[in-house]
């Protein structure tokens, strides 16, 4: 997962509302949003290479969902990010205390962005500086750097959820995701990757022959317990390849 936003409100009648694209090499095998066999209460898409996920619920209110750190040159972790949603999704233990277990082992993995949560709770970790966050109520956004790294592409995401928090609505929130501008290659950030590459991956959904934004994702949160979750796939050069839409509840 390359890109989140997110608005996080405890307390309100939609506590928390997700928008976030992930971005990854289409030849890579994904498994599109469903009820995982093997664990029922959880839904999620799957990397089929690996067996993580990159973003999911469940039906006793356990959300989580990871970035990537873009950082050139980096020793590869032993084991795969994708686990750590995975875990955190088939476990029972409280967000703190997932963070706090998961921090302690952190060089374990390649860099990364995580956040969990439950109704009432939900934590930052960067492997970068594993101490974990209890967030407080607000809009954040997360691509591949630092929780509200000012990246265009954040930025203009960040503010475009913001825009929509008054009425959300997936179909408003998927269009948000599938903006393909490229930055200004004045307002580039550098990240160590050429300019080709970084004026490739500067826009909010990614096209290419080889890499890009495999699956748009919106997670609509009620406090009475209703999750709306919608998946759009896709293939290369951003074709589309599928939708899933699910009304999941708390209970």
């Amino acid at each position: 997962m390359c890109l989140i936003v997110f608005a996080w409100r405890p307390g309100h009648s939609q506590p928390l509302i997700v928008a976030a694209n992930r971005d990854e090499f289409y030849a890579r095998p994904t498994q599109a949003l469903a009820p995982w066999p093997e664990a029922p209460q959880v839904y999620a898409g799957r990397d089929l290479e690996a067996g993580g996920t990159w973003l999911g619920v469940t039906t006793n209110g356990r959300f989580a969902a990871l970035t990537n750190i873009r950082q050139p040159g980096q020793t590869p972790g032993l084991r795969s990010r994708g686990e750590l949603v995975a875990g955190f999704l088939t476990g029972e233990q409280s967000p703190e205390a997932y963070m706090a277990e998961v921090a302690d082992r952190a060089h374990e993995y390649t860099g990364f962005n995580l956040l969990v949560g439950v109704p009432g709770e939900l934590y930052y970790l960067s492997s970068r500086q594993p101490a974990p966050q209890r967030l407080e109520e607000g809009v954040y956004g997360l691509s591949n750097a630092g929780l509200d790294t000012p990246w265009p592409k954040l930025r203009k995401a960040r503010a475009g959820l913001a825009a929509h928090l008054s009425d959300p609505h997936p179909p408003a929130l998927l269009a948000l995701l599938s903006d393909g501008e490229p930055v200004a290659m004045g307002d580039l950030p550098d990240t160590g990757v050429g300019l080709a590459t970084e004026t490739l991956l500067s826009s909010v959904f990614i096209a290419s022959a080889h890499y890009g934004t495999r699956a748009s994702t919106v997670l609509i949160v009620e406090a009475d317990g209703r999750q709306r979750l919608v998946e759009r796939s896709f293939g290369v050069q951003g074709v589309q390849s599928g939708e899933v839409a699910l009304d999941i509840r708390i209970g």
